[in-house]
């Protein structure tokens, strides 16, 4: 059974900072293209970034580009979110994603990805 669990939510402070895990499980995504979104109350699931199966590529929303920062490692089949200078408006519950196909281009749409974690709450207070 595949499974992507996140952590590293909490409740921070604005211009504080926060890291999410995602840890997969029951299969290895080494060769598939992931990504974080982020959904807030009353509003839609929107995406917050990608990354190559690689690595060597990765695409954000205009929203976070210079405060977040995507990653992963293969080996240990985790994906990784480092948020910095946080604000208010990135209040919501964080969800990991994985694709299941090889393809490799970066994309923003969330119906592009099959596996989705549980999410993660992260509360940015003022």
């Amino acid at each position: 059974q595949v499974q992507l669990v996140e952590s590293g939510g909490g409740l921070v402070q604005a211009g504080g900072s926060l890291r999410l895990s995602c840890a997969a499980s029951g299969r290895t995504f080494s060769r598939n293209t992931m990504g974080w979104f982020r959904q807030a109350p009353g509003k839609e699931r929107e995406f917050v970034s990608t990354i190559s199966w690689s690595g060597g590529s990765t695409y954000y929303a205009d929203s976070v580009k210079g405060r977040f920062t995507i990653s992963r490692d293969n080996f240990w089949n985790t994906l990784y979110l480092q948020m910095n200078s946080l604000k208010p408006e990135d209040t919501a519950v964080y969800y990991c994603a994985a694709r299941a196909d090889d393809q490799t281009y970066l994309t923003g749409s969330w119906s592009a990805y099959d596996y989705w974690g549980q999410g993660t709450q992260v509360t940015v207070s003022s």
